[in-house]
């Protein structure tokens, strides 16, 4: 197993493709329940298509990466943004990055993107939230049994070992406490200075249109909307082909492929 080690603490990673010195890097930053397994082939297509190297890691808590104490506090996708990610990028040599999120990670590249030293180039965020909508709290509710008396733990333990509780609790409890209602990330869309790529299913049970409307509203700087059919919250599974080639595309409006 390879570890990154940023101040002390132990993170699962992969790399992809050319390495910091010869090529820009994309940054994948997995959902509330994600790892770097649960990826799957995902960033190999990425680094095939684009030819960039791909950097992918197991946040805290999650897969083979150190565990955290519970409860997690309800800012912890701040801290990822602003604390832990660029310690991330300089433990690894990135130096020119472009941040794929997907829900929480998509959240978390949003807040990193609106910090006060970004060091991203540009974003690709697939099913990201800047507010909390019933829809996903909903959703989320209906998790917990499955994970207490269905099969969701065991499914789950196959990609996070011995940090299943860790991942599942620390995600359910936070959103599921009365106060993360309160959790919001719009004010860190207007000093976004990338380009930005959003992208969406259709039939997203975490989110509305709401979130990528803000979003585009918010953001001075360009941004894209994608917009997926017979897609869930899950983009870069449900149409794979479709959100490579349009990550691919996007790289190379950046001049960066």
């Amino acid at each position: 197993m390879t570890h990154l080690i940023v101040d002390g603490i132990h993170l699962e990673f992969r790399w992809i493709g050319p390495g910091p010195d010869a090529a820009p890097t994309l940054v994948l930053l997995h959902e509330g329940l994600g790892s770097v397994a649960l990826w799957r082939d995902f960033p190999d297509r990425l680094a095939e298509a684009t030819g960039l190297g791909v950097l992918v890691y197991s946040r805290r808590g999650y897969g083979a990466s150190d565990a955290v104490e519970l409860p997690r506090p309800l800012g912890y996708m701040h801290e990822e943004g602003l604390d832990l990610l660029p310690r991330v990028l300089d433990a690894a040599g990135v130096r020119r990055a472009i941040l794929v999120g997907h829900s929480d990670g998509g959240s978390i590249a949003l807040i990193h993107a609106g910090s006060d030293a970004p060091k991203i180039d540009g974003l690709v965020v697939m099913a990201p939230h800047v507010v909390v909508e019933d829809c996903c709290v909903d959703a989320i509710a209906g998790t917990t049994d499955a994970f207490r008396i269905g099969g969701l733990r065991a499914r789950l333990e196959r990609y996070h070992g011995r940090n299943v509780d860790c991942a599942f609790w620390g995600w359910n409890l936070a959103w599921l406490d009365p106060a993360f209602r309160q959790w919001d990330i719009r004010k860190y869309l207007p000093r976004i200075s990338v380009p930005t790529l959003v992208i969406q299913g259709e039939d997203d049970e975490y989110g509305t249109r709401l979130q990528y409307d803000t979003i585009r509203e918010m953001i001075p700087a360009p941004v894209e909307v994608m917009v997926l059919k017979d897609c869930g919250h899950s983009p870069h599974k449900d149409q794979e082909a479709a959100v490579v080639a349009a990550v691919r595309a996007f790289v190379g409006r950046l001049g960066l492929s």
